[in-house]
């Protein structure tokens, strides 16, 4: 969605899970959509080939083992099953598969996305790895960390994007620097929604004594409210989370932020056909389309404008 309203073309992409597979196709039709593990997407050797050189090639490693509220190390190497049910795997290496990915296609410019943590504390060592095999594969490389707040994006919603732009194209490092006026709660509010359900007693008795913008662990002895926040109308949406043990509440009613609010706090078309994904969770597991427009709108006007065809 973000590179469409960036005026990208779209072509298609890659993945794992059936069901957000689904939905890709529901809502894009992309003309190349491959449902498997991007390990088996590597070792295809029948892609078309309007796949090889494309001016930009965007990846999105799951980002849960770099999380800094993740297990991190603890799961660093260890294979797993995850929810979409696919086989045990790994999760940590499929920053270096995409990489894998990158050095096959050869697009003109690449882009790897992560949540902050990957650059934090012993993970700095994938992301020194990232940037030396985007390099082994031929790119120059620059890390950038964005708010997407800054951005148009009522969220406050903080990802590092590795950029990549072939060697063979000799052009000016990229400079992403936004500035956008906050977009706070009160003006994307679902004003029509006073629900109240007050059947959760302590959670109730909780959010009753919880001031605009805190946690609900600060008035929950045992600290097992600590996804729990209220929002203040005049603060930015803290970031939206797949997790369903977290979750942002009305300023005055018993309610968390409904599905109109979530779209908008994710930039989401109210009318995106979510079939039976949890809006929340999908948007929670995604980067802002609007983010992504705004990335990928200054690689058009400061990079593959520039280029001749």
């Amino acid at each position: 969605m973000g590179y469409k309203l960036a005026g990208y073309d779209h072509l298609g992409g890659v993945e794992i899970d059936p069901k957000v597979a689904d939905v890709y196709q529901t809502n894009h039709k992309p003309k190349h959509l491959y449902v498997e593990d991007i390990r088996l997407f590597n070792q295809r050797q029948d892609f078309p080939p309007e796949l090889y050189d494309l001016d930009l090639l965007d990846g999105s490693p799951p980002c849960s083992t770099f999380s800094m509220a993740g297990s991190r190390e603890g799961a660093w190497g260890k294979k797993k099953v995850f929810r979409e049910g696919q086989a045990k795997q790994t999760l940590d290496d499929l920053v270096f598969v995409y990489v894998d990915t990158i050095a096959k296609l050869k697009p003109k410019v690449c882009l790897l996305e992560n949540v902050k943590g990957i650059i934090q504390g012993n993970a700095k060592y994938y992301s020194k790895q990232i940037v030396a095999r985007m390099q082994a594969a031929g790119y120059r490389v620059q890390v950038f960390l964005l708010n997407a707040a800054s951005m148009g994006v009522p969220q406050k919603r903080e990802r590092v994007f590795f950029i990549g732009l072939r060697n063979d194209i000799k052009l000016p490092e990229l400079v992403l620097r936004f500035d956008e006026k906050a977009v706070r709660y009160s003006e994307i509010e679902d004003v029509l929604d006073k629900t109240e359900n007050t059947k959760n007693t302590k959670g109730y008795l909780l959010y009753v004594k919880t001031k605009e913008g805190d946690s609900f662990s600060k008035e929950d002895p045992r600290g097992q409210f600590f996804g729990y926040s209220k929002i203040g109308f005049n603060n930015i949406p803290n970031t939206i989370v797949s997790n369903s043990g977290t979750a942002q509440w009305h300023p005055i009613f018993f309610r968390q932020m409904n599905k109109i609010e979530v779209c908008q706090i994710g930039t989401y078309p109210l009318d995106y056909n979510f079939k039976s994904i949890e809006p929340k969770y999908l948007i929670g597991m995604s980067v802002p389309p609007v983010m992504t427009a705004q990335i990928g709108h200054q690689i058009w006007l400061q990079w593959l404008s520039k280029i001749k065809y």
